[in-house]
This record gives C-alpha cells, structure tokens and sequence, in this order.
C-alpha cells in the first residue's frame, strides 16, 4: 500500500471528536485504532486503550501491558503518552493515573459501543469521577468511512484474488460432496492466491441451508436439483473482499429460478441507482422495491448492504433509518437476498464505492445463474 499519513487521521478524529462535542475518545483494540496507528491489537484479559483528546495538537495517551510496549513503540506514528503496568502490578494503577492525568473527570468520552467492554469502560469511570461514556460509533465511523486511494486498492486486491479463488473452485464442485467439503476446496485456493487471511469465515450453504443468511457449513451434501451459495472473501492489508454468488447444482425448481432472476434485478437496481449525495435509506428502498414488487418482500430479511473497510461491517449501513449521505470514497455492499424456508435461498452480493459521478462496482463476478456439478 501507498504511504499513509496518520498523523493526518489523528488530527480529522481529534477535529470530529470536537465537532461532536466531546472532550476525548476511548478505543480498545479494534479496527479504528489500527487505522490510527498501524499496530493491529487484540482484545485479551490484559486491557489496552488509546485515548485521544479533542483539543487539536494534544497527544494520545495509551493505557498498555509492558508486553505490548515493544510493538507500540516501534510503530508509533505520533507522540503518544504511555500508562504501562505489569502482570504483577495489575492495570488499575495505570487507569488511575491516565485518567487522573489526562483530567477526564467530569468529561464527556466517546467510545464506539460495539466493540468497548464493560471491563474498560467501567475502570473509566471508576477512576474519572462524573465522567460521561457516550456511544458514539456514529460519530467516530467518521474518521475511517471515507477511503483513501490505497484502501480501495487494497480491496481491490482482495476482490480479484477471491473472484479467481472462486472461479477455480467451482469446477471441483460434484454432486454427493458436503458444504464442509466446497469450503475448504474455496480456502485453498485462496491461500494459493495469497490471500493474507479470511475476510470472515467463509459461508458455503447447499439446499434448504441456502435460506439461513449466516447458516455455518456443514456435513449437509450437496446435490441435483439444489442451490449452492457461497458468501466469502480474501482480505489483502486487512482490508476485505465480501462477495455472495449463488449457483444451481443441474436443474433446479422454476421458482427458484424465478427467485434467482428477482434478485439480480434487485442488485442491478441498486448499482444504477447508487450516486453521491443521495440518501443511504433510499438506496435500500430502490432494491427492496423490486423484490416487494415481486411479491417476495417477507422473504428479503436482512439491509441491502454495509459499508467495508478495516471492518468486514461497518458504516455505512445501507437500511431503512439510516438518513446518512453517500460520499465519494465510501464502500459498501449491495446484497439483495430472497430466503425461502425448506427451498433454499438466494443472495447476490457486490462491492461498490461511490464516486464523484456515479458508483464504480468493484466486484466483476458474473451475476447470471450458472449451472455448476454436472
């Protein structure tokens, strides 16, 4: 990837943790600290929090285990501020004197509510006293929603990478072979392809278990007559792939057909209509439209799409309620889905970014039912 500037990402949070009406933000370890500061964490008994005030040039302080100091400290894109403990010492003393230090008592503190513990946020309040925990994810999204150049190209990566890893796959699919045994075939070939790591875990559904949207792979066989989706992605610098296809196993019911050629139409609305400036609801509204128009609105029980990023879900969400406006830089999917219990499911899933003049699809699988197995 190009070079980036985090210094410049930590100054638009501290400008929006303002704007928002914060005094600071708290981040454990998760998608948007490595995006600040390049060092990938994990959530452990051992707690780690980044805090960023809002006063524009002031430094983040980092609450961290002595382990992870190497890491950190090598990495750092910016002055940070360390709070270090011990496994002897324990990790109150540190929030004790990071939250005496930084004067969070009686402040207001962003946190994103998906992925902050109890754990830290109760030591956050236990130790600044009249402090405010807000959920603030819509807010902090912000920072990363808009893609810079290199992360896109990232996912482009990832989609080619995956849409090659598929197209090889595909022709090893027979008749009598498990769900279990198709995914595994889609994880090597990924691997073979470089794939850095899963996106998520790859959803291999066959038949009736084609209708469960996130239905884990099984011992179930695949067989004539049923429908085969496959919902995965390989993910090149962290940044992912998230593609859906659905193909039949020789022929399969009409009404499935029917489903398969609604749900296209669906998904093909919904890239058309995509353009900056127009309303992220609205873009859900024009996809489910099609499948309400064809009489299959119960069975469409999921949003349209989500935004991607260093998060395989994130902002934007493209549902009803959701009056954000579609920027140049954001990504999403669209991902229309018709789930019928005991027939089996369709789902058509494709990554999109908005432009200056339009969106730009970039996901190039084929969208036409394919015929696989025989």
């Amino acid at each position: 990837m190009q070079t980036v500037n985090r210094q410049a990402r930590l100054e638009k949070m501290q400008r929006i943790i303002r704007e928002s009406g914060y005094d600071a933000a708290a981040l454990v370890p998760g998608p948007t600290l490595t995006y600040l500061t390049g060092v990938r964490f994990e959530l452990s008994e051992r707690p780690l929090v980044l805090f960023i005030r809002a006063e524009a040039g002031s430094d983040p302080a980092m609450i961290v285990p002595l382990l992870e100091t190497p890491r950190i400290e090598a990495a750092a894109p910016f002055t940070i501020a360390y709070y270090v403990y011990t496994d002897a010492q324990g990790y109150r003393p540190a929030f004790d004197e990071a939250c005496t230090g930084l004067a969070l008592s009686g402040k207001k503190i962003a946190v994103e509510a998906l992925k902050m513990r109890v754990l830290e946020s109760h030591l956050i309040e236990h130790y600044s006293p009249g402090c405010t925990i807000t959920l603030a994810d819509h807010d902090l999204i912000r920072t990363r929603v808009h893609k810079e150049p290199a992360e896109v190209e990232a996912m482009r990566q990832a989609i080619r990478l995956s849409e090659a890893a598929l197209d090889a796959t595909l022709p090893q699919i027979r008749s009598g072979m498990t769900e279990r045994q198709a995914m595994r075939i889609l994880l090597d070939e990924m691997a073979d392809r470089g794939s850095q790591s899963n996106a998520f875990d790859p959803i291999v559904l066959t038949g009736p278990k084609s209708a469960q949207p996130h239905g884990e792979p099984g011992d179930e066989v695949i067989k004539a007559g049923d429908l085969l989706l496959f919902d995965f992605g390989a993910s090149v610098g962290g940044y992912p792939a998230d593609i859906t296809r659905t193909f039949a196993v020789g022929q399969v019911d009409p009404e499935l057909v029917r489903v398969y050629e609604v749900v296209r139409a669906a998904n093909e609305a919904g890239i058309q209509a995509a353009r900056p400036g127009m309303v992220a609801q609205d873009l859900d509204r024009i996809v489910r439209k099609v499948i309400h128009d064809a009489g299959y609105g119960p069975q469409f029980i999921h949003r349209t799409g989500h935004g991607l990023g260093l998060d395989i879900h994130e902002g934007p969400n493209i549902v009803e309620g959701n009056t954000q406006i579609l920027e140049p830089g954001m990504v999403f999917t669209i991902e229309p889905g018709i789930y019928l219990p005991d027939k089996g499911g369709v789902r058509i899933e494709d990554n999109v970014t908005i432009t200056e003049t339009g969106a730009e699809v970039l996901t190039s699988y084929p969208r036409a039912l394919r015929v696989i197995g025989e």
